[in-house]
């Protein structure tokens, strides 16, 4: 996944996101700005995923959208 399209469909991809991620805070969504790294922490953060299962999620996560 290409991290520019991520941040260039990040207001389109946000709801997305958090109908997913639904423990991500509003707090969170706005210090975030469609970062790949950013978004990966917080899911690490929130949910306590090790790197490799966030990792995992994100990508599942981009195919779905079909942001691969």
């Amino acid at each position: 996944m290409n991290k520019d399209t991520l941040k260039g469909q990040w207001q389109q991809l946000k709801g997305k996101v958090k109908q997913k991620w639904g423990e991500l805070t509003d707090d969170d969504f706005s210090k975030l700005d469609g970062s790949h790294d950013e978004l990966l922490g917080k899911i690490r953060e929130r949910y306590g995923y090790d790197k490799e299962r966030a990792e995992k999620e994100l990508k599942s996560f981009y195919k779905e959208n079909d942001l691969e």
